[in-house]
């Protein structure tokens, strides 16, 4: 019932009618929770065996530059300053930004297709990322408990899993809710970072060299091979900036702007300077350089506010995850699942169950597996890293066939961020054999599912075609050898078809079996573009084939829930009068048979996602008193 088709109208952007300074703080608790828990670990990474780096102060100096000129150059400029104003009319993610590539260069099918494949691919590392991202910031977070005693090293396994258990399990109250609360724990974290940091530095003022990018170029110039592997630590400042761009549609670019350049920034690179200024007074702090910025006396209720801000860490990425499950899902990617939209103000706001627990258990899976921050961090980077690359990749296409913009500008942009995502790649490369496979494997399954999942359905609709009829000389035929006279039931049949072209089915089986028609008989198709939203005003499609037989296309962007019945009252005013009350859908519910067209575990996985894939009928909020389902049989 669902396709996927371009569309070129433009759409306004979805509108907030939430204040601006309430989006903003929104944005803080749930967008930058990831990247603000970064400083937990990243600087201690850097200076451990593996990289070779000892703790001097040119060493510091120059480490510090890089994670500043980091955050500056991959955050700033590519994220704040250029990819969010990718948006696909208020959407973002790497399916929305897939939507605006294939969109631009949808003239050229071979490319398209490639696109298309890639951005999927990309989509499938961000759910690895949803998986890591959480483990590694709650356990950094509740490690800090054996600075404050050695015994209670033992609790940080079990604490971590039950924190990450409460932080999915208050999921379904809503990303604005969430939001709400982890907002302001959020902004006083971020005050400690700025505070605790500024305070160190004013005892070492040497550390400012750091703001020189020089010192970050001859920092990374002097590591020699080494280099990847001080890149593969400096990434984990970066956790967070993919989810930044998924993100933006529950909240908009300009909250997202405005946290980071007048809140974010400003605080993380305080801290970072300050955990160098530390280190540079006291190159022992090393074993952990964040918590050695507080007295004793504090350490504890800093573990309790940093538990808070690890949590709440791990809202951007799983909020993302709906987002971008959503998107697959009116894009062809993935079957049928419930969403549940969370905000009546918010259409970007919602909760997807199946993912929430299916994250939960990827989640608990890894901290399981690894067991420690440190192994986390292993396995962290390799993914986010090749979805930053994919994300230029598809950016340039937009910049240059989209907007237009001059080829030296786009090309200039885009080799500037390929150098530098690609050795941000090369640095987590490195680590796949300590963990980076990890993400990597989950990735990959999600691809052979969404893949497989794809090329099922075209199979399917594919045999469906060339085994249909025709349904306008169907439709002709009925009238002309007079079997339009056969008894009416005196109600409106909805046939939905994914074909507008064939004859539903569900209809040739009601003619069989029941020798009936319907007084109104309408054929729908629903069409989802690679637009997030579709206004009412062009919404449907209505074609009179016959004075009882309608064609109706309705059109929703992927972003939009599907609301069939609503739909159709849009329809009065076009001359098609349906009543709620006497209105019945049939459904046609396919039993799929294997033949030589897909491999014969894909054909079993297809058909196994198939039966589990949840209700047309809810899916398209049609009413269950008036759907009837009968069996068609289809070879893949």
């Amino acid at each position: 019932m669902t396709t996927a088709t371009d569309a070129s109208t433009d759409t306004p952007p979805t509108q907030h009618r939430h204040g601006l300074a309430a989006l903003t703080l929104g944005a803080i608790g749930v967008v930058y929770g990831d990247i603000g828990t970064s400083p937990l670990y990243t600087v201690k990474e850097i200076f451990t065996p593996a990289t070779g780096v000892a703790v001097t102060p040119d060493a510091l100096i120059g480490a510090i530059s890089a994670i500043v000129w980091a955050l500056m150059l991959v955050v700033t400029l590519k994220y704040v300053v250029l990819i969010l104003r990718a948006d696909n009319r208020g959407e973002g993610g790497g399916l929305a930004l897939t939507a605006l590539a294939t969109q631009a260069v949808r003239e050229r099918p071979g490319l398209r297709r490639f696109l298309l494949l890639m951005g999927v691919f990309g989509a499938t590392l961000f759910y690895g990322d949803s998986v890591i991202t959480p483990a590694v910031s709650v356990m950094g977070a509740i490690e800090g408990l054996e600075i404050v005693s050695p015994h209670l090293e033992s609790y940080v396994l079990p604490l971590s899993i039950a924190v990450l258990i409460v932080l999915f399990v208050v999921q379904k109250h809503g990303t604005h809710v969430v939001g709400r609360v982890f907002g302001p724990v959020i902004l006083l974290w971020f005050g400690v970072l700025a505070v605790t940091g500024a305070m160190q530095i004013a005892h070492q003022p040497a550390i400012l060299a750091a703001l020189n990018p020089l010192r970050a170029l001859e920092f990374l110039a002097g590591r020699g091979w080494q280099v990847f592997a001080v890149v593969g630590a400096i990434v984990l400042a970066l956790t967070g900036a993919e989810a930044l761009y998924a993100d933006m549609g529950h909240f908009g670019a300009k909250p997202i702007r405005l946290a980071w350049t007048g809140i974010v920034f400003p605080a993380l690179a305080l801290n970072y300077l300050g955990q160098g200024a530390l280190l540079m007074a006291d190159p022992a702090a090393i074993d952990n350089p964040f918590y050695r910025l507080f007295p004793a006396a504090l350490v504890l209720p800093v573990v309790v506010l940093a538990a808070a801000a690890a949590v709440i860490a791990s809202q951007a990425v799983i909020s993302g995850a709906y987002s971008m499950t959503k998107q697959a899902i009116q894009l062809g990617f993935l079957p049928r699942m419930p969403v549940r939209n969370t905000s009546a103000a918010e259409a970007g706001q919602i909760y997807i169950s199946s993912v929430n627990w299916a994250l939960l258990a990827g989640v608990l899976g890894a901290v399981l597996l690894f067991r420690s921050s440190s192994a986390l961090a292993g396995a962290y980077g390799i993914a986010v890293t090749l979805t930053m690359m994919i994300t230029t990749v598809l950016t340039f296409f937009v910049i240059r066939h989209g907007w237009r913009l001059p080829a030296p500008l786009a090309w200039g942009a885009t080799a500037f961020f390929l150098a530098l995502d690609a050795l941000l790649v090369a640095g987590c490369a490195i680590k796949i054999v300590d963990g980076g496979w990890f993400p990597l494997v989950l990735g990959g399954l999600l691809f052979v599912l969404m893949s497989t999942w794809a090329r099922g359905r075209k199979a399917m609709q594919q045999h469906l075609a060339d085994e249909g009829i025709e349904l306008l000389s169907f439709v002709e035929s009925l009238h002309a050898y007079g079997d339009a006279e056969r008894p009416r039931a005196a109600r409106t049949a909805i046939y939905p078809v994914a074909n507008p072209q064939l004859v539903p089915p569900a209809l040739l089986h009601n003619l069989k079996h029941y020798q009936v028609l319907h007084e109104r008989n309408v054929v729908l198709t629903v069409v989802f573009c690679d637009r997030p939203y579709v206004p009412d005003a062009e919404r449907l499609q209505l074609e009179q084939l016959a004075p009882d037989f309608w064609r109706l296309t309705l059109t929703y962007g992927f972003m939009d829930q599907p609301d069939v019945p609503a739909a159709l009252q849009l329809c009065n005013v076009r001359g098609l009068h349906t009543e709620p009350a006497e209105t019945s859908y049939f459904l046609s519910r396919e039993t799929l048979v294997p033949r030589a067209g897909m491999a014969h575990w894909r054909e079993a996985l297809f058909a196994a996602m198939s039966r589990n894939a949840s209700s047309a009928a809810d899916y398209f909020r049609l009413p269950g008193n008036a759907v009837v389902e009968l069996g068609t049989k289809v070879q893949l």
